[in-house]
């Protein structure tokens, strides 16, 4: 089913149930889902499901990049707000690899593409970026890439 479409249904459950917080939640991805769709990277009106899935990403960084902001400003309140929504948010991404699972792929990588120092990082993380797309986030990526070609 189609983001947009999945995203106005729950949004709709979310205001019989009268639950603000998840409403708020709801309503920051649709009003970003059309900024999107208003873009230049969509041509027909319809969102490609990798856009739809790089701005949920983004959504959450930016939501777990706030908590940590006010949890340094002692503002716990605000703080678990961010985290409210980061969970609602994630909700609507594929499931994560874990980190013991993008290691076993990062290393297949390496030795697909033959890379042997840290100067390869560059060529492994083009080809696990491109193969992990959704599934992991590239600072996981990039640190275990690091930890593997040192």
């Amino acid at each position: 089913m189609n983001l947009e479409i999945l995203i106005n249904n729950d949004i709709k459950v979310a205001m019989f149930a009268k639950d603000k917080r998840k409403l708020d939640a709801l309503r920051a991805i649709k009003a970003e889902l059309l900024l999107l769709k208003t873009g230049k990277d969509v041509t027909s009106g319809e969102i490609p499901e990798t856009l739809e899935i790089k701005l949920l990403q983004k959504l959450v960084k930016q939501r777990k990049e706030a908590a940590i902001i006010y949890k340094e400003q002692n503002r716990p309140d605000l703080e678990e707000d961010e985290l409210y929504q980061t969970t609602i948010i994630e909700a609507y991404l594929p499931a994560q690899l874990t980190t013991q699972e993008v290691e076993e792929l990062v290393a297949l990588i390496i030795k697909e593409t033959g890379a042997n120092s840290i100067k390869d990082m560059g060529k492994v993380m083009g080809a696990a970026s491109a193969r992990l797309e959704g599934k992991a986030d590239n600072k996981t990526i990039s640190g275990i890439v690091k930890k593997l070609l040192s």
